[in-house]
């Protein structure tokens, strides 16, 4: 699906709700959501305030962008819900939540994180494969924190268990500008000289 060029690209971003043991993870996501905010575009994220989800949601903000976040109940209910939000959806489910925020993207990053930022990257890499959408994928590679999970994905390759073009729908990239700009244009967004001297 192509966006509408008529209204601001949508980037779902899935990162990990603590901010990990290396500076750079939080650095990355200020500016990964700094460069969504100065391009007028919208976050769509899991609608913390805390960790690298609330970094990112900040810095798009403070950008000028739009933010939409989708939690859960029990999530609001421990007080981690981000209050400064252009929108804050409150649902039942995590399963309805991860479906709320893929209906709302045109592109998916995922960063360093946890088990639950793992599985929202495997679940939207899934049902790429199974045709249920055809958004660009990306995985920030910070300081080469998936590096082992992408020597899991050749292996994976290797014995027949995923298919080549599969592996090659994730679009790797260690610079969260590049990244970004690369997955726009797989969405079918021009992106021109100017977008590339913000970097």
């Amino acid at each position: 699906m192509t966006p509408n060029p008529d209204r601001p690209l949508r980037a779902c971003v899935y990162c990990g709700s603590r901010h990990g043991k290396r500076t750079l993870y939080t650095a990355a996501a200020r500016r990964l959501g700094r460069a969504i905010g100065e391009r007028g575009w919208q976050l769509v994220y899991g609608g913390g305030h805390v960790g690298l989800m609330g970094e990112v949601a900040d810095a798009t903000l403070a950008a000028g962008g739009t933010v939409v976040g989708v939690i859960t109940e029990a999530l609001i209910r421990r007080e981690v819900g981000h209050r400064g939000l252009t929108e804050l959806h409150v649902v039942r489910t995590m399963h309805e939540r991860k479906q709320a925020m893929a209906e709302r993207a045109d592109l998916f990053i995922a960063m360093p994180g946890g088990i639950g930022t793992m599985e929202e990257l495997f679940e939207v890499w899934t049902w790429r494969q199974l045709g249920y959408h055809d958004q660009p994928i990306g995985l920030l590679n910070v300081e080469g924190y998936y590096d082992l999970f992408l020597r899991l994905c050749g292996q994976m390759v290797d014995e027949g268990f995923l298919a080549a073009a599969e592996r090659e729908a994730l679009v790797t990239g260690e610079d969260p500008e590049s990244l970004l700009l690369e997955l726009a244009a797989r969405a079918g967004r021009a992106v021109g000289p100017e977008d590339y001297s913000r970097i």
